[in-house]
């Protein structure tokens, strides 16, 4: 049974019901984990809050010194945390330790709290005569001064994909700023955010101050609804992220979302080949395809079509799809057998709707046990098809044509999604007109991935994001903290 984390220590009530976990790659068990206890998620809330009035006056600079440690520490044990998420997540070793890097980098980013959460001062911006003795001196100047503030018991709802890194776009900003937090992984993949969480308390860091509780639905809304929690931040689906911001925002609880994606990128008839090609395939079938960045959707321009559908396939087909573990493989299976059927489904809709399947990733070779589906490649996929209305979360890669650039903007922006767009394009004038009217809150120029760096904020648009700031960047330290104004006199 996998452990909750509560108060510094492991807490062992498994409810009365549980998700088995597997290995992806086998379809093995490889643990138990608690779906309902609600015992835990209480005792969760309560630490945090019971640790809140110490942490949050304990000076920043205090603060962080446990991130500091943090960070050496995951960095020693970077290889055996990506061991963990190829065993429990299915990614490749080279995609376990990315991930286990883009964390790190969140931690080092919030190491600089001291400076992220200064507040601002404007002295004498205004003057009060009411109190002066004798006319000559000039009246009492009035000082305002704008201070960041914890909130109190913040939490984080993570999903499956990166339990690692998405966690620490969250908590480390949170704790760094004052708060406590409870954290509540996905329930798939969960033991190498356990770890993460012991090797936080390795580091230092006081019991209470970081809590993890597992749990399904009944927990996370139990969790949401409690009047301890301050702040939630989500990463998931679009369904699950606009019920949790309805739920927690009529609540008046501060909240943001990172929800789903359908992400395109076009391809101008001018675009360096190699560069576009590889673009392309890194984005659609890394993590197979598992990523709200995946670029799932590219958008061929006039001729490029020519010779940019041949490459794929064939660049597609060389890909090995094996066990993330082995040497050489390049893409892993799918986490589970859910997601392995919601592919399945995507390439039977597909053809169903009279797209042309030019790459079927359910007719190649492949591991026979565990939940393997190699890259699959759509062509003359129209706007109105599943395939490019819907995120399908998987290796399936949809073509479509547009006869200028304003006609390929046209298509993305039709998307209710606005995560990340990308365009491929020698042409700084093309680039212009594209980061100038497309509706992306992510957008890349030869760049296949435009995914921030911890400075910068994860800042998806449309029904890609719910609430007013995002995880990471400034956005992050405004999330984590409330401004307080003082106005001051001197009599």
């Amino acid at each position: 049974m996998i452990h909750h984390f509560i108060g510094g220590a492991k807490f062992n009530d498994v409810g009365s019901h549980q998700h088995t976990a597997v290995n992806p790659a086998t379809g093995e068990s490889i643990g138990q984990i608690p779906l309902d206890s609600l015992v835990a998620a209480d005792r969760a809330v309560a630490a945090a809050a019971s640790a809140f009035p110490a942490w949050s006056e304990t000076p920043v600079g205090d603060r962080i010194q446990h991130l500091f440690r943090f960070k050496s520490i995951l960095e020693s044990n970077a290889k055996d945390l990506a061991a963990i998420l190829v065993q429990e997540h299915g990614k490749t070793t080279a995609e376990a330790l990315g991930s286990v890097r883009r964390g790190i980098d969140c931690i080092e980013h919030a190491c600089a709290a001291p400076v992220l959460m200064m507040g601002r001062t404007l002295p004498q911006i205004a003057v009060s005569s009411s109190f002066c003795r004798t006319k000559e001196e000039g009246g009492v100047g009035i000082d305002s001064v704008v201070d960041r503030l914890p909130l109190g018991v913040c939490l984080g709802i993570t999903p499956f994909n990166f339990p690692i890194m998405v966690p620490l776009w969250m908590w480390p900003m949170a704790v760094a700023c004052g708060n406590t937090f409870v954290l509540k992984p996905s329930e798939k993949d969960p033991q190498s955010t356990v770890r993460v969480v012991e090797l936080a308390h390795e580091a230092g860091l006081p019991a209470g101050v970081l809590n993890l509780v597992h749990g399904g639905v009944e927990v996370a809304s139990a969790l949401i609804r409690d009047p301890r929690v301050c702040a939630v931040s989500f990463v998931g689906s679009t369904r699950a992220g606009a019920e949790i911001y309805a739920s927690a925002a009529s609540a008046g609880k501060r909240v943001q979302c990172m929800a789903g994606a359908k992400n395109h990128s076009i391809i101008m008839p001018d675009a360096m080949r190699d560069a576009a090609v590889e673009g392309i395939i890194g984005s659609a079938f890394g993590n197979s395809g598992q990523r709200c960045l995946a670029g799932s959707t590219v958008v061929c321009v006039g001729d490029s079509a020519e010779w940019m559908v041949p490459r794929l396939v064939d660049a597609a087909r060389a890909i090995r799809v094996s066990a993330g573990s082995d040497a050489g493989c390049a893409m892993g299976p799918m986490q589970d057998a859910d997601g392995f059927a919601r592919v399945i489904a995507a390439i039977e809709s597909g053809q169903s709707d009279g797209a042309q399947l030019l790459l079927d990733g359910r007719a190649l070779k492949l591991p026979t046990n565990g939940f393997f589906v190699g890259p699959s490649i759509f062509d003359h996929v129209t706007p109105e098809m599943s395939l490019a209305r819907n995120e399908i979360f998987g290796p399936v890669l949809s073509i479509m044509r547009a006869r200028d650039l304003d006609d390929a903007v046209a298509m993305v922006n039709k998307s209710e999604y606005g995560n990340m767009a990308v365009i491929f394009t020698d042409s700084g004038h093309a680039a212009r007109r594209f980061e100038r009217t497309v509706q992306a809150g992510m957008i890349g120029v030869n760049v296949g991935v435009p995914a921030p760096m911890a400075a910068f904020p994860f800042a998806g648009w449309k029904r890609s994001f719910f609430g007013d700031l995002h995880t990471n960047g400034e956005d992050g330290v405004r999330f984590f903290t409330k401004s307080r104004v003082t106005v001051r006199r001197w009599i």
